[in-house]
């Protein structure tokens, strides 16, 4: 099979059939303190947080007395113990003497950890120096690491082969993600795989191999203590797998949702989706996709178990060319944000952000000037201005034009600024010239663009004295909720309309799409008020 060339179906994934899985996933917590006592704070932590194992990562200590501190650091743990001594050779920190190494990891063996890891490397000889020797749950993972890439799918299940043949109780591989569709690879290997098998692919783009890994039969996957003790690249932390992604709930059959998008990591929708389905009882997960292609992801991720799908920057045009069906708003719009797989794996697409920001820049309305919402849309007649002319940007053009607004699309390049203000009947502008229009008093003010988005917090889009003439701003950001933007519009006595706000309102109709069942709307809102 070509590398990334296959579509990937889940159809067929391990539903309970798999005869060495008597149990879920694990999951295992790096401990990466340079003294014993310092891994002894961080054994305990790792089982207040919900870990079922420790990795004793000894090539992390400054100071190793193998004899003494292996003793104290396997006895006084209190969750079972998984000893790795990674040589620099293979992405660890030891550079001593080999056969130094490989005793150390003998002498963990009969002072009773669970489980060593041993590189393939030397898995052979290593293997064989305890053959006879093992206690009866003791484990032995051989491990190989490939930071370059992520094999084809023949080469991957050739390195399983020659991993087996060491005589390894658990296989683990750990590949680097150059696009989100290699980790399909390392699942269907997983999924086949006769004896137990960890397979992780790392880096930011390989992440779904660590949330997902109970579903595709993995034998543990790692989460870290903290954002500080990460011990490979894209490693979650072990909260985050727990409360975040409920990494206990996953199964073999649970439904996988997630946001597309390109930087995806600030997102706050797994935060709303997963708690929702919790409360609900729906047997589905929502993770960050960091993708790249999106019709490499959507030919590659093809089967009903990738259930539905968040799109947002830059992917909101270009998965349009996708889908088999476009909700006719959604075409007319030229943008999407909410994709759902219907049972005969066809993709559907709707957009909701349109939705969400101009219903809360509406009430942002009646609330300022005490108008019921019985009196119709108070964006009737007035002058709205949007920054910004891609996917957001059209959604609020549109939005606006079809509750009787007259609008002003000003974008960096002119030429699309007027295509997108040649399609709702409006004038176009560059963001240059935002500073200096101000035809009347009392005009609504949308910012689509990143400008101000985190890290860059002191940005803003237009200045504050030409604030003066809006009566309403709107900020498509949330990551910070209180832009400077937003800021500074309500120092000039401006309404203001939080990023967050559309958040929610887009994720009430995103979740009524996928589920079918109406959105917790009390629980989103009090989600992001805590989290935002």
């Amino acid at each position: 099979m070509a590398s990334g060339s296959s579509p990937f179906s889940t159809l067929h994934v391990g539903r309970g059939s798999r005869g060495f899985r008597g149990s879920p996933t694990l999951l295992c917590t790096p401990l990466m303190g340079t003294t014993v006592d310092q891994m002894l704070i961080e054994m305990r932590k790792a089982k207040e947080i919900g870990a079922d194992i420790v990795e004793i990562r000894l090539d992390c200590l400054r100071q190793f007395s193998p004899h003494n501190d292996l003793e104290i650091l396997i006895k006084r743990s209190p969750l079972p113990t998984l000893v790795t001594y990674r040589p620099i050779w293979e992405g660890g920190q030891y550079e001593g003497d080999e056969n130094k190494r490989q005793d150390a990891l003998r002498l963990a063996m009969e002072l009773g950890a669970d489980y060593i890891d041993v590189e393939l490397q030397v898995a052979h000889e290593f293997n064989n120096s305890i053959y006879g020797k093992k206690p009866e749950k003791f484990k032995v993972i051989v491990s190989s690491h490939n930071f370059h890439n992520t094999p084809s799918v023949e080469a991957i299940g050739n390195l399983v082969a020659r991993i087996q043949a060491t005589g390894a109780d658990i296989v683990k591989i750990a590949t680097t993600a150059l696009d989100i569709t290699d980790v399909a690879r390392v699942f269907q290997v997983t999924v086949h795989c006769q004896i137990p098998t960890i397979g992780i692919v790392m880096g930011e783009r390989g992440l779904i191999s660590r949330l997902l890994s109970p579903k595709f039969g993995g034998y543990l996957t790692y989460g870290a203590l903290e954002a500080g003790a990460i011990s490979a690249p894209g490693q979650p932390i072990a909260k985050d797998l727990l409360d975040l992604y409920n990494f206990r709930l996953i199964n073999p059959v649970t439904k996988v949702y997630g946001i597309i998008g390109k930087p995806v990591g600030h997102s706050k929708s797994p935060l709303l989706f997963n708690e929702a389905f919790k409360k609900v009882g729906l047997n589905s997960v929502y993770v960050h996709l960091l993708v790249d292609d999106v019709a490499k992801f959507f030919n590659t991720y093809s089967s009903v178990d990738f259930a539905g799908f968040s799109c947002t920057i830059p992917h909101k045009e270009v998965a349009l060319v996708c889908m088999d069906e476009i909700d006719p708003i959604a075409k007319k719009i030229g943008a999407i944000n909410n994709i759902v797989r219907r049972p005969d794996g066809t993709l559907t697409a709707y957009n909701t952000d349109y939705i969400g920001a101009i219903s809360g820049i509406e009430d942002g309305l009646r609330g300022s000037n005490g108008s019921h919402p019985a009196t119709g849309s108070p964006l009737a007649g007035k002058l709205f201005v949007v920054l910004g002319a891609g996917g957001a940007g059209k959604s609020l053009a549109y939005g606006a034009k079809q509750k009787g607004a007259r609008v002003v699309v000003a974008n960096r390049t002119f030429e699309r600024a007027k295509e997108l203000a040649d399609k709702v009947g409006g004038q176009a502008m560059t963001l240059a010239e935002v500073d200096n229009f101000h035809p009347e008093e009392g005009m609504i003010l949308a910012n689509t663009t990143s400008v101000g988005m985190k890290p860059n917090i002191d940005a803003t889009p237009i200045s504050k004295e030409a604030l003066k003439h809006y009566t309403l701003v709107f900020d498509a950001i949330y990551t910070p909720k209180d832009t400077r933007l937003l800021r500074e519009a309500r120092e000039c006595g401006c309404t203001i309309v939080y990023g967050t706000e559309m958040l929610i309102r887009q994720g009430f109709e995103q979740y009524k799409n996928f589920t079918g069942l109406p959105a917790p709307e009390e629980l989103f809102r009090e989600l992001m008020s805590r989290h935002a």
